[in-house]
């Protein structure tokens, strides 16, 4: 199976090298594809370290408690995208790298004391190989939602030899652990979601103007942002801010953005370009500034939650602030974390016009618990 699985890897690879050829143009992949599949800049890691890979943006930032807890000497950051590795070289000692295509895995990795792979990213010759190295492998945060789940079971032949590569899965509910141990998880257990760990620092304090409410829509997907607003009477004295989930997608919503604040006679500014948010609509196009945003914000419309198949965003970040905070009801990634979030509203796109008119009636959102992070590093490293 596992030499099948590879000469399919490799056929696929020499199918997409044109198409590959032509993404690394694209500035979204300028750095990722050469390093993900052709190794530009992209060397093993030392050995004997401790290594987290994680996908994304998000998926590094919530690694960040653990990562604080271990001697940055030892830290192996693999990751997929470049926001990801951007966010990952923030950990100055740890030593970063984009995660290689699966065919280039058996002669890239180095052995080290133990692999902690966030999620859903179940790469099969990551943990294979891993296994074949001695490695102690950990899946972390692992989840099935309702969405997917029907998926899984459609391949559960293929996640069952995945899976048996796997020593220890922390999954973030019971749920999320039966459905897990149903596809051939030999040892799960359930720690929570790892983002309930968190900790939120600014890295800028913003001054906020006085009499002025500001509404923050935050993470928003394509069409979002016009769905929201279309959904939504912004008050005279509202400052509004818009961050996209995105960074590719900055330019389109600012345009869109300044024609809405052309159409509501409003003065419309971009954070990169003017700082100091003194317009009434605001553009967030700089990566990591949503936390220093959620502090100010007296509301956050909290997106991929209003439209299909994302399923919502961490509320956890905006809750820690004590904002009023409204998402819309597909949360299906999240459920785990408002469960520890009180007094987040959840609606339907159709009530969020009589939400938002009626929000001062109702109380500020909070985490209700938070976890400590000791047990769960003492069952990542095995100790």
């Amino acid at each position: 199976m596992n030499f099948l699985y590879y000469v399919l890897a490799t056929l696929l690879y020499l199918l997409a090298l044109p198409y590959l050829l032509y993404l690394r143009f694209k500035p979204k992949y300028k750095d990722s594809i050469p390093a993900r599949f052709f190794l530009k800049n992209n060397p093993s890691f030392s050995e004997d370290g401790i290594w987290f890979h994680a996908c994304s943006f998000g998926e590094v930032r919530s690694l960040s408690p653990l990562i604080e807890k271990i001697d940055p000497s030892s830290i192996r950051l693999s990751v997929i995208t470049q926001t990801g590795f951007h966010e990952a070289c923030k950990h100055a000692k740890a030593e970063v790298r984009y995660l290689p295509f699966e065919i280039f895995l058996p002669f890239w990795i180095r052995k080290q004391k133990v692999l902690v792979v966030m999620e859903a990213e179940l790469w099969p010759l990551l943990f294979i190989v891993a296994k074949a190295k001695g490695m102690r492998t950990v899946l972390l945060n692992a989840r099935i939602s309702d969405h997917s789940y029907a998926s899984y079971q459609r391949f559960a032949w293929v996640y069952r030899w995945i899976l048996s590569h796997i020593d220890l899965v922390l999954a973030q509910s019971e749920q999320d652990a039966q459905r897990l141990q149903h596809l051939g998880a030999k040892s799960v257990q359930v720690s929570g979601n790892i983002k309930m760990f968190g900790t939120y620092t600014l890295s800028h304090a913003y001054a906020k103007a006085e009499g002025k409410r500001i509404v923050v829509v935050a993470s928003t997907h394509e069409g979002e942002e016009a769905l929201i607003l279309s959904h939504v009477n912004l008050l005279p004295n509202d400052q509004l801010i818009v961050v996209p989930r995105h960074p590719e997608r900055f330019s389109k919503v600012g345009l869109f953005l300044s024609e809405y604040a052309q159409n509501k006679g409003k003065r419309y500014a971009c954070l990169s370009k003017q700082p100091t948010l003194d317009a009434d609509v605001i553009l967030c196009d700089t990566m990591g500034e949503l936390i220093n945003l959620y502090a100010i914000a007296d509301i956050v419309i909290l997106g991929g939650s209003f439209v299909e198949g994302v399923g919502g965003h961490n509320p956890l970040e905006p809750a820690f602030f004590g904002v009023k905070l409204i998402s819309g009801a597909s949360i299906f990634n999240q459920k785990v974390l408002f469960e520890a979030v009180e007094n987040s509203i959840t609606c339907n796109i159709e009530d969020l016009k009589n939400i938002f008119d009626s929000i001062e009636n109702y109380p500020k959102s909070a985490i209700s618990h938070r976890s400590d992070i000791a047990p769960l590093l003492e069952q990542i490293l095995g100790s």
